[in-house]
């Protein structure tokens, strides 16, 4: 006989049961402490939320993180980092407070845990590489290239890219709030390093935002506008309003998407009045206008997601942007598992109002091997986070593929595992392809490279012998 309190028990999983390989538990969003920093120990909430003071204490070089950090790490963390910084790094640092803030966040302050914490952790990872992170014997992959998405190469006026049939990329500068290690502009975003002489943008901001007006204008097959660079938010406001105000005056313009970071790495950006107020005059235009506005910001892992994030996307929906949306890049060491992706995930769509939205395979740029993921990895991944998300809110893993672009894992045409060599098509002219006669140009299939240290050992001797 069943009782009533043996049917209100908790049931006991039979031996035989497989468990639920993700389980779903509501996480309560937090700022870290940025106290528990010697050189941030007297910083009061005031200071912690003013952009400016933000941006002015950006660290910038190890002497710098010292200064901040102090004895908290040891001496051989700061070796290898200052070691990468002068062999391997392709993008210098800048790291404003909010984001170092994200990083071993619950580390004990002993020297030796702390910096076994920080060593570890997936936020430093990928905005403080380190020399001893890079893959020894295959730090680049032989095909990478420092454009990787030949993006300059689809430049129809500077800084603008027609990739696709209706989209354009708007890059209205090369710097933003923050350097990401493996940022995919790494050839022509921040300042040099020793290893990378970066390219530089010759016109005038104005002189080529005319142009870029003066293109769309001619070109009405262009319904959507990706605007970008580096980041918005180093875009003076007033010059940036004029700018998308100017889009909004393009009738045959229905999308416009403004790409940031700056969300998840200088939330307080998008927290000032000036920005806000100018957002709002900006969205009800587009509202008015039957105009798409949309923004989309890049966050990888579910550190970074703290109540500031979510209250500087909340106050841009508020003031009528339509869609707030996230585009992650998928590296190793960082949200390469199903917990780590469908974590950040349910933090974004349901404590920051942020759509989940795509997930990159990092790009075949120099240096980025240890991040980068094969194929197969990112099919599994991809495989492992459905059903439970919403599906609306359910992310896309994509590749990237060089002369193709954007494709969902699952849509290669083929694959050479032992090689660790996809094959993909593509349905449209790209760039330069428009003013061509090539006939084999849709039916063709483009290689893109898993690293090699995924391949099986045949796969690696095969490599071995090409260098």
């Amino acid at each position: 006989m069943t009782t009533l309190g043996d049917r209100n028990a908790t049931p006991t999983p039979h031996r035989d049961h497989p468990a639920q390989p993700y389980d779903y538990t509501r996480r309560t969003l937090t700022e870290p402490d940025w106290r528990r920093f010697p050189a941030w120990h007297d910083t009061t909430d005031t200071q912690w939320r003013d952009a400016q003071w933000q941006r002015a204490h950006c660290v910038k070089t190890p002497t710098q993180l010292r200064a901040v950090v102090g004895d908290l790490l040891t001496d051989d963390f700061y070796d290898d980092l200052t070691t990468d910084q002068h062999n391997h790094a392709t993008m210098s640092m800048l790291i404003p407070p909010q984001m170092l803030n994200t990083m071993a966040p619950h580390a004990d302050t002993t020297p030796t845990a702390f910096t076994a914490a920080f060593r570890a952790d997936p936020i430093r990872n990928y905005m403080l590489p380190i020399a001893t992170d890079r893959d020894p014997h295959w730090p680049s992959h032989p095909h990478s290239t420092r454009d990787s998405l030949h993006e300059a190469e689809m430049w129809v006026v500077e800084g603008l890219t027609h990739r696709y049939p209706t989209k354009v990329l708007a890059e209205l500068l090369s710097t933003c709030p923050q350097y990401c290690g493996h940022c995919t502009r790494m050839d022509l975003v921040g300042n040099n390093t020793p290893q990378v002489d970066k390219h530089k943008l010759a016109l005038k901001p104005i002189d080529r935002q005319d142009a870029m007006i003066t293109y769309l204008t001619t070109n009405p097959g262009v319904r959507d506008v990706v605007v970008s660079g580096g980041d918005v938010a180093n875009v003076p406001w007033r010059q940036l309003e004029t700018f998308l105000m100017r889009l909004l005056d393009i009738d045959t313009v229905r999308d416009i998407r403004l790409a940031t970071k700056a969300f998840a790495a200088l939330p307080q950006h998008w927290l000032q009045p000036t920005v806000v107020e100018g957002l709002e005059r900006v969205a009800r235009t587009a509202h008015r206008r039957g105009v798409n506005l949309a923004i989309h910001t890049h966050v990888n892992h579910t550190q970074t997601v703290t109540p500031l994030v979510a209250e500087a996307t909340r106050t841009a929906l508020d003031v009528g942007v339509r869609d707030i949306r996230n585009q992650g890049v998928l590296m190793r060491g960082v949200n390469n598992t199903p917990e780590a992706l469908l974590d950040l995930c349910f933090a974004l769509q349901g404590e920051a109002g942020v759509l989940p939205y795509y997930f990159y395979m990092c790009d075949m740029i120099p240096n980025a091997e240890h991040w980068r993921v094969a194929v197969w990895e990112a099919q599994d991944l991809q495989h492992a986070i459905m059903g439970y998300l919403p599906g609306y809110a359910t992310p896309r893993i994509i590749c990237d593929v060089p002369y193709v672009g954007k494709r969902w894992v699952h849509q290669l045409a083929d694959y050479d595992r032992e090689l660790g060599i996809s094959y993909w098509t593509k349905n449209y002219l790209a760039g330069p392809e428009r003013h061509t006669n090539d006939p084999d140009v849709l039916t063709r299939r483009y290689p893109y490279y898993d690293p090699i240290t995924t391949l099986p050992a045949a796969g690696r001797d095969h490599w071995t012998r090409q260098a």
